[in-house]
């Protein structure tokens, strides 16, 4: 069973918890089994006269074992916490961790809203899961065994009550668990629904705004939250029912306990204490069931948590390390693409065919092309966000799969065409690229990226605070300074993906000036649109419909790829100049 085996794989180091809640609850089960036997003593012997003594000891030894059931308890329900959120915090960990190694084709197939729910709301399951089983584990089936055996002692006659009161109590149970399972499935991935639909208005809450679609967008959260009310709705009207139906069975057991039993105690077959010992052993009984019906109902909600959770942990990427590391290869920069192609999971048409081309150690390369012509799909497989579907990249002559990826990414520096900067500081962002970097090395790259007049202009200089997704940022200052993050790391090759298009023509022509020397010994690989950014690249690579038609220098271009020639002609006059 999934859910036994996630916990297990998980376990061993709250071992010594686990023994602590069993021990403890079976010293809690066998105080509360003590207390109708000696109930039934005072009953039946304090009415005696000059037993006032027995009553007295008798009285003691009751509060002494209540004060050990209600320390027993207490130390279980920690233990139990302990236990239950420690493989919490472990199973977070985990998915974490999966989660940042997973390809963009993982993360694309399970989705990102479905990844939060999973480490979220689905481990928070299957902590409360585990948090009811460790306060029931012992005590609810020691009580019900032991409440059975003592209770036919008390009196043979009526444990056909016991054996008729059980199978009353499980029966609905099962049949109430068996109409959950699909229903707690359901509610999950209402819930991944939900998560996905807040997180787009959240992203997207600038858009809204400027097209006036909060209305529209309120109707569409308001359609997928009705969705999962209804669902939980659905599951909170079975687990109504329980209630009741326990209620009901312990009453009606009670009701015929009393009525029988009263019989033989007008006969003289069955003394007062033992009635009373007898329906108390039933009352533990049938509240132990009920103590571990409320367990049970949390069951089939946490199985489907588990089974997601052990979805996401059983998950293989795509890119895994092979084991080549930087002691059995030396890289240097350069990068070469022999007829890659890729295609996206359930694309009918391949984004890239065919393509090829090499870019050597000390040169730029420009990549340029209409909207939709794979451009950032290039730059994607070089650093294996993506695997290629067919033909191979490679660094250096080696094939990329083969190269761990930790070492292959090391030695890049990728700037995105959608800058993110993480919440910190101005220095903690740019040390993303290299954590051990000085001030001084900081600086240099925030000059050259021509981020420093405004990183000084700030008040707090280096320790600015950067909200999260630079959201205090403007477009331009959040793109430089992610060059200056890639910058930093002074890799062997440097990927910016579009990353000028954000910045004024005079602030690129003063970065691009100030790159040139900087990334002198480096292979550097821009995706570009104007013409001044790649019309001085030392080779060009022209991409229409995720095919190479042109390749060469911008004379050579001009001269035989009419679709450069319509790129250029389609540059404004200031873009040319």
């Amino acid at each position: 069973m999934t859910l036994l085996r996630l916990v297990a794989l998980n376990a061993r180091r709250y071992r010594w918890w686990l023994l602590g809640v069993l021990v403890l609850q079976a010293a809690q089960s066998a105080a509360s089994l003590f207390l109708p036997d000696l109930n039934a003593d005072v009953i039946d012997h304090g009415v005696l006269p000059g037993n006032t003594t027995v009553v007295w000891e008798l009285g003691a030894v009751m509060i002494v074992i209540a004060l050990v059931q209600l320390a027993s308890s207490v130390v279980a329900v920690y233990c139990s916490a302990r236990f239950a959120l420690g493989i919490g915090r472990d199973l977070r960990n985990q998915l974490f961790g999966k989660t940042v190694r997973l390809s963009a084709r993982e993360v694309g197939m399970i989705g990102p809203a479905s990844l939060i729910t999973r480490s979220t709301n689905d481990v928070q399951q299957l902590q409360l899961f585990l948090t009811g089983v460790c306060t029931t584990l012992i005590i609810a089936p020691l009580t019900i065994i032991g409440g059975v055996i003592l209770a036919v002692r008390q009196d043979p006659g009526m444990s056909w009550l016991v054996a008729a009161s059980l199978p009353m109590m499980v029966i609905p149970m099962g049949l109430v668990i068996r109409r959950m399972l699909p229903a707690s499935m359901a509610m999950q991935q209402r819930i991944d629904r939900v998560n996905g639909v807040l997180r787009e208005q959240v992203v997207g809450l600038r858009v809204v705004r400027a097209f006036a679609r909060e209305d529209v967008e309120v109707d569409r959260f308001g359609q997928v939250n009705d969705s999962l009310s209804r669902t939980m709705l659905t599951v909170g009207r079975l687990s109504a029912l329980m209630m009741p139906t326990m209620m009901l069975v312990i009453n009606l057991c009670s009701i015929g306990v009393v009525w029988i039993g009263s019989g033989q105690v007008r006969d003289g077959n069955l003394s007062i204490g033992s009635l009373v010992a007898f329906i108390s052993y039933l009352s533990l009984i049938l509240g132990s069931v009920v103590m571990a019906t409320f367990v049970v109902m949390m069951a089939p909600r946490a199985t489907v948590c588990a089974e997601r959770i052990d979805e996401l942990l059983a998950l293989v990427p795509t890119i895994t390390p092979p084991g080549l590391g930087s002691d059995q290869v030396e890289l240097h920069g350069a990068v070469e693409l022999r007829g890659v192609g890729f295609s996206y999971p359930g694309a009918e048409h391949a984004v890239l065919t065919d393509v090829s081309f090499t870019a050597v150690r000390g040169t730029t390369t420009a990549i340029i092309g209409s909207t939709g012509s794979g451009k950032t799909t290039v730059v994607n497989l070089i650093p294996r966000l993506f695997d290629a579907t067919s033909g191979t990249v490679l660094v250096d002559g080696v094939d990329i799969r083969g190269l761990d990826p930790a070492i292959l990414r090391d030695r890049i520096g990728l700037v995105a065409q959608r800058p993110y900067l993480f919440s910190g500081t101005i220095a903690s962002n740019v040390r993303t690229g290299k954590p051990d970097a000085s001030d001084e090395e900081v600086w240099e790259a925030l000059e050259v990226a021509q981020a420093a007049d405004f990183v000084r202009a700030l008040p707090e200089g280096l320790q600015a605070p950067v909200a999260q997704g630079g959201a205090n940022l403007s477009g331009g200052q959040r793109q430089r300074v992610s060059i200056a993050r890639a910058l930093v790391r002074r890799p062997e090759i440097y990927l910016f993906d579009d990353c000028f298009s954000a910045l004024d023509l005079a602030t690129e022509a003063r970065l691009r000036a100030a790159l040139l020397p900087y990334t002198r010994d480096a292979t550097v690989l821009v995706v570009a649109q104007r013409l001044s950014t790649f019309a001085v690249a030392d080779q060009i690579v022209v991409l229409e419909a995720g095919e190479v038609v042109g390749r060469g220098t911008h004379a050579e271009l001009l001269r035989d790829c009419p679709t450069y020639v319509e790129i250029v002609a389609s540059q404004p006059k200031q873009a040319v100049a």
